[in-house]
């Protein structure tokens, strides 16, 4: 697997409106379904002016270099779980878990492609699990 079957599935999903071709690009870039790919292979799926953004901390990564240079140092990677992926033409959203040794974070992650199926933009929101007020337990069912 590399950067361009990654490539060519997100092409996909964006051409033909295809979640599926999304989901299957997500889970080969994530190694969800084997090997994922290095941080120079990810480089290479990037836009050279991609941002991404995390609002909630307040952080903007400018560049494919400086995302690859943070990757490439960061700690132990979290495991992720796909939850969603619904969007169309160049604008998907990715509902998910990250794992990180036991820490779980629900993300949302809205994806900006190219038409040549680079990623130009990612913006991701983070939360933590949170205990229910009981007073809606009338009208709520719990997710699994």
């Amino acid at each position: 697997m590399s950067d361009l079957d990654v490539r060519e599935l997100f092409l996909r999903a964006i051409t033909d409106n295809d979640p599926e071709a999304m989901r299957e690009g997500l889970q080969r870039l994530f190694g969800l379904t084997g090997e994922g790919l290095s941080p120079d292979a990810e480089f290479r799926l990037r836009d050279e002016d991609y941002v991404m953004e995390m609002p909630q901390s307040g952080e903007r990564i400018r560049g494919r270099e400086a995302m690859r240079a943070m990757q490439e140092a960061f700690p132990v990677p979290p495991s992720i779980t796909l939850r969603r992926v619904v969007g169309s033409g160049q604008i998907w959203v990715v509902e998910g878990m990250n794992d990180y040794a036991g820490d779980v974070w629900h993300v949302v992650v809205i994806l900006e492609f190219g038409a040549d199926g680079s990623i130009i933009r990612d913006t991701r929101y983070y939360t933590q699990k949170s205990e229910a007020p009981g007073w809606r337990a009338d009208w709520v069912e719990p997710i699994d």
